[in-house]
């Protein structure tokens, strides 16, 4: 097979990953293959008409969820069976209309490229639940990331921008970064080192107005408490490895709550 791939890790949010698929179903070009890689999870996955789909079950591991490993194997997977295109989303997203041609299209054009599209965040979804097939008429893209129109492509984009939940490569251009850091476990700072090593290995970043996403609502807490351990090992890596700190808000954020403090140049819980 030669294709376009979409590759989906998800642990839990099985109404999520059912939606998602939904809306891969509704869009102007169907993906030739999906991947969904269950980490310590096992959803159902909704059969997609035409589309083949495989997957992949991962356990947990003792720090937490392996984002990073997951991702590699579902992009793995995907190379195997063949894909040349591979779009990879989060379990939250929801596809628009043009999002998995826009990607495809961008990536024949420029395969050596990380390519994101703009993210607009839904509100809670109404009793009756999204309406797919009028996503666009929500679109509102994330302030903090570039949003071209639909047909404009911005070249050269900010590594410290680039976001795991939308993106797309070939996977001449994911051998090329050399997938993702698996010392990175949990929540937080695996994406931004994945930028970061395709800028170190020449590989440019990209945004394509055309690929709208749609993140689906669910509880969160701003900073992520919850994910507190997490942030803080995985910032400490990064350090170690690029010699500064991410996820320096969420961070500065904890240390205001008195969660955290920051002292000879490292970050500790309390």
């Amino acid at each position: 097979m030669s294709g376009t791939a979409v590759v989906t890790i998800a642990h839990g949010r099985h109404d999520h990953l059912a939606r998602q698929r939904a809306s891969l179903g509704l869009g102007d070009l169907l993906p030739d293959l999906t991947v969904v890689v269950a980490m310590d999870d096992d959803p159902p996955v909704p059969h997609l008409a035409g589309v083949e789909t495989r997957v992949l079950h991962l356990p947990t591991a003792p720090l937490g969820l392996p984002l990073a490993r997951a991702r590699n194997q579902g992009v793995a997977e995907a190379v195997r069976l063949g894909a040349d295109v591979l779009v990879l989303l989060d379990v939250d997203l929801l596809a628009g209309p043009g999002l998995v041609a826009a990607y495809a299209d961008v990536v024949r054009r420029e395969p050596v490229a990380l390519w994101s599209g703009p993210v607009t965040y839904l509100p809670p979804p109404p009793t009756s639940g999204y309406d797919l097939r009028r996503l666009d008429a929500l679109d509102a893209p994330h302030p903090a990331r570039p949003a071209p129109l639909p047909g404009e492509v911005l070249r050269e984009a900010s590594p410290d921008l680039f976001w795991s939940l939308s993106f797309a490569t070939s996977a001449t251009g994911w051998r090329r970064v050399g997938g993702f850091c698996e010392e990175y476990v949990g929540y937080g700072g695996e994406d931004t080192d994945f930028a970061r090593l395709a800028v170190s290995r020449e590989v440019p970043l990209g945004w394509v107005g055309a690929a709208r996403g749609f993140h689906q609502h669910h509880p969160t807490q701003d900073p992520p408490r919850q994910h507190l351990d997490d942030v803080l090992r995985n910032a400490a890596l990064f350090h170690r490895r690029w010699g500064r700190w991410p996820m320096t808000g969420w961070l500065q954020a904890f240390e205001a709550e008195g969660l955290v403090t920051h002292q000879d140049g490292r970050w500790t819980r309390v």
